[in-house]
C-alpha cells in the first residue's frame, strides 16, 4: 500500500477506460489506499459504467474492493447548469452510497449565482441521507473559477471543496490563497502540466480531459500546494492522459503515477517540516 501516512487514491479519470472494479485491482497492485469511481457518464464519448444498485458492475466492484481493501472514496461527476438535475444527481448518491463512497464531486457551468446555490444547497441536503458531501471543484473554465467564489459556496451551502493543481495552475491560484480555503477542502486533485497555458476554452478542456502530466515533471508547485493543507488531507491522482496509455498501458501509468506522487509528498512533507 501507500508509504506514506497521508492516503493516496487514483481517479477514475487517469484511467477512463478502466472500469471501477478493474481500477481498484490497479490501484492495490500499485500501492493506491482508494480509488475514485465515474458513475455518471460525462461524454457522449466516455465509456458509461452502471454502478447502479443491483447491478453486475457494481457487484464486481465491491468484491474487489472485499478482496483488495481499496475502498471507492469519491464519485463523480455532475455539471450544475441551472436545469432540472436532481433525478440525476439522486441515483448517483444511489451508486455512491452502494459503493462506501464519503464524496461526490460537482462542478458547476450556471452562472445564475442564487440558482446555484438553491441548487447546490438541495444537493447537499440530499447527500447527507446517503452520508455522502457533495465536493465542488474549481475548474479554470467552468463558472466557479475562483477559490474564493467556491469558499463562498461551501460557506453558504455546507458543500465541501475538491481543488485540483491543474486547474489551480490555470487560474494562477497560490498556495497561500488554497491554505486560505483549507476549512473547505476535502480532497486535493494531484496532477502536472506544463507552464505554457492553453490560449483557448478548448485547449483548456482538451489539456484537463487528456493531456496531463506525471506529478513532479510539470511546472505547477505541486508541494507547495499539498502542504497548503493539512497533512490528513486524501489526495487523488487526478493524471489523464490518452497518448501515454495507449503507448505503456493501464498498468505502467498507474505505476508512474504513484511514483511522481510519493516524490511530490516527500517534497511537502519537508516543507512542513520547515514551517514548523
Amino acid at each position: 500500500m501507500n508509504t506514506t501516512t497521508q492516503e493516496l487514491g487514483l481517479a477514475q479519470l487517469s484511467l477512463l477506460d478502466s472500469s471501477p472494479a478493474e481500477l481498484v485491482h490497479l490501484a492495490a497492485d500499485t500501492g493506491f489506499d482508494f480509488i475514485g469511481a465515474r458513475v455518471r457518464q460525462v461524454t457522449p464519448e466516455e465509456k458509461p459504467y452502471n454502478l447502479q444498485p443491483g447491478s453486475p458492475l457494481l457487484a464486481q466492484t465491491l468484491q474487489a474492493v472485499k478482496d483488495t481493501g481499496v475502498r471507492v472514496h469519491d464519485i463523480e461527476f455532475i455539471l450544475l447548469d441551472g436545469s432540472a438535475q436532481r433525478e440525476a444527481w439522486l441515483q448517483m448518491l444511489d451508486a455512491g452510497q452502494a459503493l462506501g463512497a464519503r464524496t461526490l464531486t460537482v462542478a458547476a457551468s450556471d452562472a445564475n449565482l442564487p440558482r446555484l446555490t438553491g441548487n447546490l444547497g438541495l444537493m447537499v441536503e440530499d447527500a447527507r441521507n446517503f452520508g455522502i458531501v457533495p465536493t465542488l471543484e474549481v475548474i479554470s473554465y467552468q463558472s466557479v473559477n475562483s477559490l474564493e467564489l467556491a469558499g463562498q459556496l461551501a460557506q453558504a451551502t455546507g458543500c465541501k471543496i475538491v481543488a485540483d493543481t491543474l486547474h489551480l495552475s490555470r487560474i494562477q491560484a497560490l498556495p497561500g490563497q488554497l491554505a486560505a480555503q483549507a476549512e473547505h477542502v476535502a480532497m486535493l486533485q494531484l496532477c502536472d502540466a506544463v507552464a505554457q497555458r492553453p490560449q483557448t476554452r478548448e485547449g483548456l478542456v482538451l489539456e484537463s480531459r487528456s493531456e496531463r502530466v506525471v506529478p513532479g515533471q510539470g511546472a505547477v508547485p505541486l508541494a507547495e500546494f499539498v502542504a497548503a493543507l493539512p497533512a490528513e488531507l486524501p489526495l487523488s491522482v487526478e493524471t489523464p492522459s490518452d497518448s501515454t496509455v495507449a503507448r505503456i498501458g493501464a498498468r505502467r501509468w498507474a505505476e508512474e503515477l504513484k511514483a511522481g506522487a510519493e516524490q511530490v509528498l516527500a517534497r511537502a512533507r519537508t516543507l512542513r517540516a520547515a514551517a514548523v
